[in-house]
């Protein structure tokens, strides 16, 4: 018989499992979301601290084999990016520094007042004041080297920056997660909390827990996997879209990012909805009949 809302026991007892996916999704998402933007930004530091160019000055009428040794030995060192090496004659470095500023300095008759420089780059993971200390140190062991530069400010302002953000994220992803653990939970509690009396039911004429709980279990599985494909492909296009409208996410691997974060998702979403179902069944189970209302 219906009742007063026009629903009969059978659709009582139906739990919507529509509201129940799409809520999961939409935290999966969240917490995808916020694990792309940490992926993200690690490798946009690791990328700001790897174009700091280092430049090396030689000295004037400094003998060229002793340069192009020194730009060997630069070559060999694991550390440092081998395909930014350049080194620009002072010739080439005043033309260039005419073209910026737009008047012909070489009509002046002046003496070129720069220097033969060698520039390259450090690989990411190598990028700490005690590290570039050490290479400018070795660098001017050489008598025909005059100085050494880098942006010394730049380089702590990004290390300092990138450690800040990590702990930030660190903390902010391990709230996060237990938040996410907490609203799926509810949500799938929420589901079966029209199927408590079906359940205790199943108990009372006879069948076994394994018998009660693996069907339901079989079915939040299927349900966090859904889930988790949809925030998946939210995603995807939040990705896509990132990608028209912010050209410099183009130059991360996003990829490799977007593929860890999708397998993690999956397992999230299998592991908490069938944990959660498996608790709250075990829950209803061990519960008297009188409780349940």
């Amino acid at each position: 018989m219906p009742d007063i809302l026009g629903k009969t026991p059978a659709q009582r007892t139906k739990p919507n499992y529509v509201y129940t996916i799409t809520s999961v999704a939409m935290v999966l998402f969240l917490l995808g979301f916020f694990s792309l933007l940490f992926g993200l930004s690690r490798q946009l530091g690791h990328l700001l601290k790897e174009r700091v160019s280092i430049l090396v000055e030689i000295e004037p009428e400094s003998n060229p084999l002793l340069v192009d040794s020194l730009v060997r030995t630069i070559q060999a060192d694991t550390t440092i990016k081998s395909e930014t090496i350049l080194l620009i004659s002072k010739e080439a470095a005043l033309a260039s520094l005419q073209e910026d500023v737009g008047e012909d300095l070489l009509s002046l008759d002046l003496p070129n007042p720069l220097y033969d420089v060698i520039t390259f780059n450090v690989k990411a993971a190598y990028m700490t004041s005690e590290r570039l200390e050490g290479l400018r140190h070795k660098l001017k062991s050489e008598r025909f080297v005059k100085d050494v530069y880098y942006q010394e400010g730049l380089v702590h302002q990004i290390v300092a920056n990138i450690k800040k953000v990590s702990w930030l994220f660190l903390v902010l992803g391990c709230l996060f997660l237990v938040i996410a653990i907490t609203l799926i939970h509810n949500t799938v509690r929420l589901a079966l909390y029209a199927n408590r009396f079906v359940i205790k039911n199943m108990e009372l004429v006879g069948a076994t827990w394994e018998f009660i709980s693996k069907p339901y279990i079989r079915r939040s599985i299927l349900h966090g996997i859904i889930s988790a494909i949809i925030a998946i492909l939210l995603l995807i296009c939040l990705l896509l879209w990132a990608n028209n409208y912010l050209p410099e996410i183009r130059s991360l691997s996003t990829g490799f990012t977007l593929t860890g974060i999708a397998a993690a998702l999956l397992l999230l979403g299998i592991l908490i909805n069938g944990l959660s179902t498996y608790f709250v069944i075990n829950k209803y189970l061990n519960m008297r009949l009188e409780d349940l209302y």
